[in-house]
């Protein structure tokens, strides 16, 4: 079975019965779905959210999407980060176009890796290989897929839940754009916690 015909099988219909098969098993196959489409980008990740808003609700639909969508970034991440020095990573990481992306992300940080992962359509699984091979720091990584896919999956959800609500409650549709901003002001504020504590450790240490 090749992708394409992959592809063709895995349907918002197909999903939503495959959830309610598998429902015995809880939440799990909610979470694992997810978890997937970071190691294989060409599982569409849209239709596992909006799958499992409609199968556990908005809510808890969510929450498993968000859960699974982390999981699986953050071992793409690790994994990378671990095995980045092998033959296949190190061959990648001198491409020239990945080399920019990975020196323009070592250069910005949270910033643009927050916007890219707030998009349902960027390709998540190259991002977490480019921040893996790049220098950016795990904290500052861990804080963009939290902050990054809470906006993105949230969206989806809310969307793909009930989309007759965006266009009769705009006030719905407000509160989100205000949960972005929100998000985007802390994340800074995080990120400039972190860059200032490793420089106070240092003036401690020379004190000493």
């Amino acid at each position: 079975m090749d992708i394409e015909t992959l592809k063709e099988l895995i349907t918002l219909k197909n999903i939503e019965d495959l959830l309610s098969e598998y429902r015995s098993f809880g939440p799990l196959p909610g979470i694992v779905l997810p978890m997937l489409e970071a190691f294989l980008p060409f599982l569409p990740l849209v239709a596992f959210v909006v799958a499992n808003a409609n199968a556990f609700g908005l809510w808890l639909g969510f929450l498993y999407s968000w859960i699974g969508a982390i999981g699986g970034s953050l071992l793409v991440f690790f994994l990378v980060r671990k095995y980045g020095q092998k033959r296949f990573f190190s061959f990648v990481s001198r491409h020239k176009k990945i080399k920019s992306l990975i020196t323009w992300v070592e250069k910005h940080g949270f910033g643009p890796l927050f916007l890219l992962l707030c998009f349902p359509f960027t390709p998540s699984a190259a991002i977490n290989l480019v921040a893996g091979l790049s220098r950016v720091s795990t904290p500052q990584f861990v804080l963009a897929v939290l902050c990054g896919k809470l906006v993105m999956i949230f969206t989806i959800s809310f969307i793909g839940y009930d989309i007759r609500a965006l266009f009769q409650q705009p006030v719905r549709t407000i509160i989100v754009v205000i949960i972005i901003f929100v998000l985007w002001i802390v994340g800074k504020r995080v990120e400039a916690w972190l860059k200032v504590k490793p420089n106070s450790n240092l003036l401690k240490e020379d004190e000493a």
